[in-house]
């Protein structure tokens, strides 16, 4: 390339040799200005040079033109001559120069207005060298800009799929709380898709980068909005292979899904190779919170209030629904990458929402959690604390129950006996309940014939018998009989009472519950009924006693002590079968044995076919 120019001194120049390159940028914002011209590229045989438009140009703006030269210097002992026969050009000499730059310049400012307005004065200014390298600073860092902005839209095409190759997906976990590794911030958290750790941020002062740099971990996913990113490149990369990574950390259904998880057989494997079967899988006990686990396995298999926690956009809810949401997602879900679920981050919202009532450590009663749980996710559903059934947690598990209460006065007769009488007033109340507890007969005292403890046994309708509303209980002073109305909620919530506490002493009833898996008649216990209402057995939460290890100095629990565990028996409706889960321990168990273990929690489900002849 080669372009006509004129000298300082209006030497005409001529053209100028194609090994010189010579960069020219020009500024001017005004477009009537007849040297409106962007950006120019010119040869030009001089270091640097500088110019600058007319002052009275109203939107002028300083132009510097940075000129390189390509041609070698003549060495002093070097004769010009062997120069020319290289084939190295010589210098044009400093009048042609001028004269050409001056000539340049009349011929342009002759089209200027006559107002002098946008003259332009082509006269060169030499830098000195460190103007110089401090201009070829900034071009370097302007270069790295470009080059940075290029990669951050996105790789070319042959680098697209750059340290995918990397990726672990056997160290992924996102059941754990989102919090940086570093910082224990849970704002804008990566997950490192390589080791599995979480940082936060991606800028370059960020933890992520700074560990994609020390690790040489380059892959990083968004938790909150699923986005993946190369780092310290900081470009998004976009593949469809990294939708199971996606899925697995927030799984999506339909409800064509949904509607198919009790009619279908279904049974995965996960990335170890084994076998498992979504909505029956283990539940991590990460040291004594499996009173929670079986309570999160027993709602999960709620129907209407599993699908409508899969189903519904909770983003604007509370922390606690949330997360109760996701953790359901994740049990049910068909892509998993291990055939378990960790309850850690529902845990941790537990612990704080809770004032620590209910952590990991510390292991507590399914009863009082259960009871805790079920209110503040009504609240968290936005349900109110007056208005009935004003969330899904309280349509699928509220009824009402009748109260009949006699004050019980004691009374000194003649003799000076006491004496009991019944006021001859009877109190109504009406209460609704999402738990119906059920007292067991006392348990024998002395042994038998054998000398063996003797294990008694009641039929479930023997203490259903309590809400018949004729058999009346004492309490506080009063008697009372209760009375179930109508209509009875979709899912019946049994507490059969175990233990009892005192100042003195903490006692557990053995009493075994018999009860049937199907066909359970609930009529007899409700007012005004004529026909059966069936109800089928949901699931079953087991108590099992243990012996504690002796634990570490400072620990309540002593070696030898009766501890607490818990498992839940869930029915696999798609298959009628039944499976018992206890922390991560799955297995089948047949219905025959169900009622073998010491029943604490039971979930009924009402039969919506009410023709249906009553099952054995």
């Amino acid at each position: 390339m080669s372009e006509f120019i004129r000298g300082p001194e209006g030497d005409d120049v001529g053209d100028v040799d194609d090994d010189v390159e010579v960069i020219v940028l020009w500024s001017c914002s005004c477009q009537s200005c007849p040297l409106y011209v962007r950006s120019r590229t010119l040869l030009f045989p001089c270091d640097t040079t500088q110019t600058n438009l007319n002052s009275s140009h109203p939107q002028t703006n300083n132009i510097t033109r940075r000129l390189s030269r390509k041609m070698s210097k003549r060495a002093p002992d070097q004769a010009l001559e062997e120069l020319v026969l290289s084939g190295i050009g010589s210098p044009r000499t400093k009048r042609v120069k001028t004269d050409s730059i001056a000539d340049e310049e009349e011929m342009l400012n002759d089209e200027a207005p006559a107002n002098g307005v946008g003259r332009l004065s082509l006269q060169p200014t030499v830098q000195s060298e460190g103007e110089e390298d401090e201009m070829d600073d900034v071009m370097e860092e302007e270069a790295e800009e470009s080059e940075a902005k290029k990669w951050k839209d996105g790789p070319p095409a042959e680098f697209s799929d750059l340290y995918l190759d990397t990726i672990n997906r056997n160290l992924l976990d996102f059941d754990f709380e989102k919090l940086c590794s570093i910082s224990l911030s849970n704002i804008n958290v990566y997950a490192c898709l390589v080791c599995g750790k979480y940082f936060q941020g991606r800028g370059q002062n960020s933890h992520a980068y700074f560990h994609a740099l020390d690790e040489n971990h380059h892959v990083f996913i968004n938790i909150a909005t699923l986005r993946i990113y190369v780092l310290p490149e900081s470009y998004e990369v976009k593949q469809k292979s990294l939708d199971d990574i996606k899925y697995v950390a927030n799984p999506t259904y339909t409800k064509e899904d949904v509607s198919k998880l009790d009619k279908e057989e279904t049974k995965k494997w996960d990335l170890t190779g084994k076998r498992y079967t979504p909505g029956f899988v283990g539940l991590n006990n990460i040291k004594e919170n499996d009173y929670l686990n079986v309570v999160v396995h027993a709602l999960a298999h709620v129907t209407p209030l599993r699908n409508y926690m899969m189903l519904e956009d909770l983003s604007s809810r509370p922390e606690l629904a949330q997360r109760f949401s996701i953790l359901v997602r994740k049990i049910w879900n068909s892509r998993a990458f291990r055939g378990h679920v960790s309850p850690h981050e529902l845990l941790q919202e537990i612990s704080l929402r809770s004032s620590k009532k209910f952590t990991l450590t510390t292991q507590s009663d399914p009863v009082e959690f259960l009871s805790w749980f079920m209110n503040n996710l009504h609240l968290s559903l936005g349900g109110s604390k007056t208005t009935p059934g004003s969330s899904i947690v309280q349509k699928v598990f509220q009824g009402r129950l009748r109260v009949e209460s006699q004050a019980i006065t004691a009374r000194a007769d003649a003799s000076d006996r006491l004496r009991f009488e019944e006021a001859g007033e009877v109190k109504t109340d009406m209460h609704r309940y999402m738990m119906l507890t059920l007292e067991l007969p006392p348990a024998p005292l002395f042994q038998d014939e054998m000398d063996k403890n003797i294990i008694p046994q009641v039929p479930l309708t023997t203490i259903l018998s309590k809400y018949d509303g004729t058999k009346a209980q004492e309490l506080l002073g009063q008697r009372k009989r209760y009375k179930l109305l109508q209509p009875l909620p979709p899912y019946l919530v049994f507490h059969i009472k175990r233990f009892s506490k005192n100042k003195f002493v903490f006692e557990k009833n053995p009493t075994i519950v018999t009860f049937p898996s199907t066909s359970l008649d609930m009529s007899p216990y409700v007012e005004g009924v004529t026909g059966p209402i069936w109800y089928d057995l949901t699931a079953n939460i087991v108590h099992e006693s243990v012996a504690r290890k002796g634990g570490p100095s400072g620990m309540k629990s002593e070696a030898g002590e009766e501890g607490h565990a818990y498992k839940v028996q869930l029915k696999d409706k798609a298959r009628d079968e039944w499976v018992q889960v206890q922390d991560l321990i799955v297995e089948e168990i047949r219905k025959e044995i169900l009622f073998l273990g010491e029943s604490y929690i039971q979930v009924w489900e009402r039969r919506r076919d009410t023709k249906k002849k009553a099952a054995s």
